[in-house]
């Protein structure tokens, strides 16, 4: 699938209120055309010269763009995920002095659900990470090979200190997400010997199939398909993804009618 296809449809699986905020792949790309097809032009360095700055500047802008956006959902996550844990702590110290089993249950399953979406939120964060790096990679690239310019290596040298780029925070946050859906998912007297594949199958039956969590397993699937290895990597790719989510991938598929891509 060509990234510009890829990224239409990731755009189209996320949020409405994030649809603005990824990379404007298509403007770009009609730039690099404005600019190879003034190379020739010796006569008109004006119009080439106006067209490569415009790409800079277009460029400066939406690594901006990333940075403030990706900023403001990691400060919320970590507010959220502070939340969460005390929910968690007021719940289970309620049913250890009252010892009422119903309203435990309850309150852990209303928990449950705003964790499986917190969770879907930051893997959609990552994924945003992801494909708008990808995304500056692949146009730096058309740019070079269009223009004979070479622009990809200092900016990408520039991306790789970005915020936007540094997930580190969030893939923390995600993996402890994962622990505490895997404590407080399931009634405390269930089998202990039950899989992940089949908590992710109940996870997938609690949810509704268009909801959060689909576009999340398309994330998932997205960040996999990118940072997959093959004989077209090289040192400018991101590299592949040990992703701790896979038996939820399988199991959505496994329960979903709807394809994923």
């Amino acid at each position: 699938m060509k990234f510009g296809k890829r990224l239409k449809q990731q755009i189209e699986e996320t949020f409405p209120t994030w649809r603005d905020q990824f990379l404007c792949y298509k403007e770009l790309k009609k730039l690099i055309k404005l600019i190879s097809s003034a190379l020739p032009m010796a006569a008109e360095p004006t119009k080439y010269g106006k067209a490569k700055a415009e790409f800079v500047y277009m460029l400066n802008n939406e690594i901006n763009k990333f940075n403030v956006f990706f900023m403001e959902q990691e400060e919320d996550f970590i507010i959220c995920h502070k939340e969460l844990q005390q929910r968690i702590k007021t719940v289970m110290d309620k049913w250890s002095s009252n010892g009422s089993r119903t309203e435990y249950t309850d309150e852990m399953a209303e928990i449950r659900n705003d964790i499986v979406d917190f969770h879907g939120e930051m893997v959609l964060l990552e994924n945003y990470s992801n494909i708008n790096f990808t995304g500056l990679a692949k146009i730096l690239k058309k740019y070079d090979k269009r223009t004979g310019g070479l622009l990809r290596l200092p900016f990408i040298q520039k991306v790789l200190k970005q915020p936007f780029f540094t997930i580190d925070l969030v893939s923390k946050l995600v993996k402890e997400c994962g622990n505490i859906i895997d404590e407080v998912l399931f009634p405390i007297e269930e089998d202990k010997e039950e899989t992940k594949e089949q908590k992710g199958a109940i996870m997938v039956a609690t949810e509704p199939v268009k909801g959060i969590f689909r576009n999340t397993v398309v994330a998932l699937l997205t960040m996999e398909e990118i940072r997959r290895v093959s004989s077209t990597k090289d040192h400018f790719s991101l590299p592949p993804l040990n992703l701790p989510h896979s038996h939820l991938i399988h199991s959505f598929q496994l329960n979903s009618p709807i394809p994923i891509l």
